[in-house]
């Protein structure tokens, strides 16, 4: 199973070693015993970056290892491995955004179902409780809004295996991806429209 170094780290580089390097169509398979890139998913976008001198192209979750493509082989034994720093920044910002979207439409009785943090794509969707409020995107825009300028810390937790992220007093939700340190390094979010389908609720937001 590949170490997953950035569950508690915010390191871009590492010296790291490669265990294999098998070539896959135009590219190459590369696993590593510990990695800093995030791989798709959980709503969020590969990490990209360097391998050596070979660039990684995409990164995927494997049932039990992550796999890097490349675009030239790797031997293997020790190398140094890079992240891309502008992609990852980005990543980790609307993933975090849109947890605080999750926390403020829950509160108001809507249970996250699905998030998708994508540049240009950014939502979160819930479907209603009993207990739903109407939302609108000025409300969900002043409420990240106080959070952020609160700058309340990220804090991380492992339980046996399951990684959690919180900010501040907000509940913790159970979360495989990159999350800023502390909320000022967020920016600026804007809640760009609500929708409403067959009862789901999508909030769709950007990160500037």
């Amino acid at each position: 199973m590949t170490l997953r170094l950035f569950f508690h780290s915010d390191d871009l580089k590492a010296n790291v070693e490669v265990l294999d390097c098998t070539p896959h169509e135009n590219e190459f398979a590369v696993v590593l015993r510990a990695t800093l890139f995030h791989p798709q998913g959980g709503g969020q976008p590969c990490d990209t970056g360097w391998i050596g001198e070979s660039q990684v192209l995409r990164v995927v979750q494997d049932p039990d290892r992550i796999i890097h493509f490349v675009d030239q082989p790797i031997k293997p034994g020790m190398t140094q491995i890079r992240v891309d720093e502008q992609r990852r920044r980005f990543n980790t910002r609307m993933h975090t955004a849109g947890h605080l979207i999750g926390h403020f439409v829950q509160a108001m009785g809507w249970m996250p179902t699905k998030a998708h943090h994508w540049p240009g794509e950014g939502r979160v969707q819930f479907k209603p409780t009993e207990s739903a409020k109407d939302v609108d995107a000025p409300a969900v825009q002043h409420g990240i809004e106080q959070w952020i300028a609160r700058d309340l810390p990220r804090l991380t937790s492992l339980r046996e295996g399951a990684r959690e992220i919180g900010f501040g007093e907000l509940p913790a939700y159970g979360c495989g991806g990159t999350h800023v340190r502390s909320l000022k390094d967020l920016g600026a979010v804007t809640i760009a429209s609500l929708s409403q389908k067959k009862g789901i609720l999508s909030v769709h937001y950007h990160v500037d």
